[in-house]
């Protein structure tokens, strides 16, 4: 089998209950820009038979907006905004499926304190990482963002002990 030339996630997409109010907190919180919008409010509802099949979503349900959101460095968000009876609340990191996304930060205090004033709110203090990803100052923190979903901020100034024996790092810019 060949190798597929993969150079790396795009983007990732994330359902929200209300987009205005998504791109405001990762604009206020983590930098996000808006890039474009594929679907905007204004325009008509996706609630045809064949966006429900592409996207797997039930028939009851109708696409409102999307819109891609970019960060500094790395994939995009691209934000989706549906609407009908049948849209379930955010998944908890018990469940299958994408459970949160990760965001680097040089400053974890400060990042936090933004995604605060933005709404958002943290799960617990910051957390020392450990095992292979242990250092002077390595560490993480979970957080909700206004509409339930997780993110987690995560900095790690000291070179991580994985380093040693990988061929690379888990990213790079």
């Amino acid at each position: 089998m060949s190798q597929t030339p993969v150079h790396g996630i795009d983007h990732v997409g994330l359902t929200v209950p209300d987009i205005e109010q998504a791109t405001t907190f990762f604009i206020e919180a983590l930098q996000g820009e808006v890039l474009y919008e594929t679907l905007k409010k204004t325009e008509p509802k996706r609630d045809d038979a064949e966006t429900q099949q592409r996207l797997g979503v039930p028939d009851t349900m109708a696409q409102r907006a999307i819109r891609m959101l970019v960060f500094p460095n790395g994939p995009g968000i691209e934000l989706f905004e549906f609407e009908g009876p049948d849209q379930k609340g955010p998944i908890c990191s018990s469940d299958i499926g994408w459970t949160h996304i990760a965001f680097y930060t040089d400053d974890l205090e400060k990042t936090l304190a933004n995604v605060e004033a933005a709404g958002g709110k943290r799960l617990a203090d910051p957390q020392p990482l450990s095992g292979l990803e242990a250092g002077k100052g390595n560490q993480f923190c979970y957080v909700h963002t206004p509409w339930g979903s997780t993110l987690e901020i995560i900095t790690y100034p000291t070179p991580q002990p994985y380093l040693e024996k990988a061929d690379r790092t888990k990213w790079q810019v």
